[in-house]
């Protein structure tokens, strides 16, 4: 077997070992892809400034993302149906991510619910909300998440409506899943998935079924389901929720300076700069691209940082370097989840890990709270020294 030495690896043993229809929910785009594929490349547009002669000895990669120490400036990102991409995958990846010591952010739409988390893990995790039509079911949801122990709440704020992926409806991908002919063969195609989802008893949205009102089984979520993304959404309802919450929360989804400003005005304590993955708003600003005007019209007046298109540490470190004091992955966690369980996500911390350390030490720093523009050569045409 060919050995894991980058994230790509891991990406093409997930594909051979997960449904065909869920690993194409993870790994795809709205509309023609074009921001999904521009949230990886564009990273490509910045280049390091390389420092020699310089002691690199006593590296660190410590720091804070909202007050919370981790071993380095990474979070895992809320996935929905990360459940389906390897059974209990909600639970392994907060597993993983607590062994690794950083955050995990428990989705809205996770397989596994808050309690299961809760049960199978030792250190607060984070929640991420859907504000849906519901706000029974939004209220609830917030106490639950507080009765477990979560510690801090990231509110999703752009997905009002849903964005069309192609490759979701040609594959006949639904929520719940509809398993027809064509599903039952994918599924017959990756043994060691049908095994590990044979062993355990979470397949639906646990969050959900026997929590919001009139769904109590399967046969009802569908409908409900695409009934709840609230298109009323505002600022107001972010106040509303951050004040029944009473703790940390980070707004995810902000993508514009001016959007960045008026999170400030509800007393947020991060915001994420992302565009869901490029799932939402096709021909939309990369993340990266979007994240240096977010924190000069923001200063350190609040946390800023980023999801979207990190797939290497040296994606971390060009993203600190312009400011961001925090980063997230979505998808290369589920490429380790998909490649080998809890296992491949401890693979997927250690790649990252290794590429941002050396990146960093060839970069003449010895800690990640150092870096800044100065470690820049150029980025995005502009030349920064």
């Amino acid at each position: 077997m060919a050995p894991i030495l980058e994230i790509p690896d891991l990406m093409k043993r997930a594909k051979r070992r997960v449904p065909k229809m869920f690993f194409d929910y993870a790994d795809s785009g709205s509309w023609t892809e074009s921001t999904y594929r521009a949230n990886e490349h564009d990273f490509h547009d910045i280049t390091l400034r390389q420092r020699v002669a310089v002691d690199m000895t006593n590296r660190s990669l410590a720091t804070q993302m909202i007050g919370q120490d981790v071993s380095m400036p990474v979070a895992l990102s809320p996935v929905g149906f990360c459940g389906m991409q390897w059974a209990d995958g909600e639970i392994l990846a907060a597993q993983a991510a607590e062994e690794f010591g950083v955050p995990f952010t428990l989705s809205t739409m996770s397989i596994c619910s808050i309690e299961d988390v809760a049960e199978n893990t030792s250190k607060p995790f984070w929640f991420q909300l859907y504000v849906m039509r519901d706000r029974d079911f939004v209220n609830d949801l917030i106490d639950r998440a507080k009765a477990a122990g979560c510690s801090a709440l990231v509110i999703t704020l752009d997905l009002q409506i849903l964005g069309q992926r192609h490759k979701d409806l040609r594959n006949g991908l639904s929520a719940p899943p509809k398993f027809t002919p064509k599903h039952l063969w994918q599924i017959g195609t990756c043994p060691q998935w049908c095994l590990a989802m044979a062993q355990t008893k979470r397949h639906t949205f646990r969050n959900i079924v026997g929590h919001a009102k009139g769904v109590g089984d399967l046969s009802s979520l569908s409908s409900w389901t695409a009934e709840q993304f609230d298109p009323t959404l505002s600022w107001d309802d972010v106040e509303r929720i951050k004040e029944r919450w009473g703790g940390p929360v980070i707004l995810k989804g902000i993508l514009d300076a001016e959007d960045a400003k008026l999170s400030l005005n509800v007393g947020a304590d991060a915001i994420i700069v992302s565009n869901h993955g490029g799932r939402q708003l096709d021909g939309a600003s990369s993340a990266i691209r979007a994240l240096p005007d977010i924190v000069e019209a923001v200063g350190d007046k609040i946390e800023v940082h980023i999801d979207g298109g990190i797939r290497s540490g040296q994606d971390i470190l060009k993203a600190m370097c312009l400011g961001a004091k925090g980063t997230y992955v979505g998808r290369p966690y589920l490429y380790g989840l998909g490649s080998g369980g809890k296992a491949g996500i401890g693979k997927m911390f250690e790649i990252l890990r290794t590429e941002l350390d050396t990146t960093m030490a060839l970069c003449g720093e010895r800690k990640v709270t150092d870096l800044d523009r100065s470690n820049l050569r150029t980025a995005f045409g502009e030349k920064i020294n």
